[in-house]
């Protein structure tokens, strides 16, 4: 048995850039995906009702130092 480092089946085909253009889909994919999540959580903030606060617990500020 023999073996044999250099042959075509192992060396990647960088020559016509194949590989940097699939990289460059799967990374728009999935900044695609990370944004639509953030909308996706954008709109769940808006979406949820807004209660109004309960006494005056923080409403009074104190100016002076």
């Amino acid at each position: 048995m023999a073996i044999t480092i250099g042959t075509a089946n192992l060396d990647p085909n960088l020559s016509n850039g194949s590989v940097g253009v699939k990289v460059a889909q799967l990374a728009k994919d999935q900044q695609q995906a990370e944004g639509d999540i953030a909308l996706q959580l954008i709109e769940a903030v808006d979406a949820a009702p807004q209660s109004a606060p309960v006494g005056n617990s923080g409403h009074n500020i104190n100016t002076k130092a």
